[in-house]
């Protein structure tokens, strides 16, 4: 009598398949952000809400030095869509850097 063995390569397609047809979908339920961008009437606010707010809590904002200047923001919303892919349009970065440097930064309203 003699044994008769699958390819290794359907025995895997098999296995995979297997695999995936019993795997559950994970979910994640994060809590409930406790700060929120300052709201204000600068037009940088709605677009800031739309790009920063999307991936980050604005929580983020106050770990920033409340002296930077409007470079050191314009630099981090460049590094937020070059590095990290975020979704700001080049035409909202000005906007969005006058609202954070007007509400964060050294050009706060004393």
């Amino acid at each position: 009598m003699k044994l008769s063995f699958a390819k290794p390569s359907l025995l895997l397609a098999c296995a995979l398949t297997l695999g995936v047809a019993h795997a559950a979908p994970k979910q994640i339920t994060l809590p409930p952000d406790a700060v929120l961008l300052t709201a204000n009437d600068h037009p940088g606010y709605a677009k800031a809400q739309q790009a920063c707010a999307t991936c980050h809590s604005a929580e983020y904002m106050l770990y920033q030095p409340p002296t930077a200047a409007r470079p050191y923001w314009d630099a981090m919303v460049k590094r937020m869509k070059t590095v990290f892919k975020a979704p700001i349009d080049d035409a909202d970065m000005p906007l969005i850097v006058d609202y954070l440097v007007k509400t964060y930064g050294n050009e706060q309203a004393k």
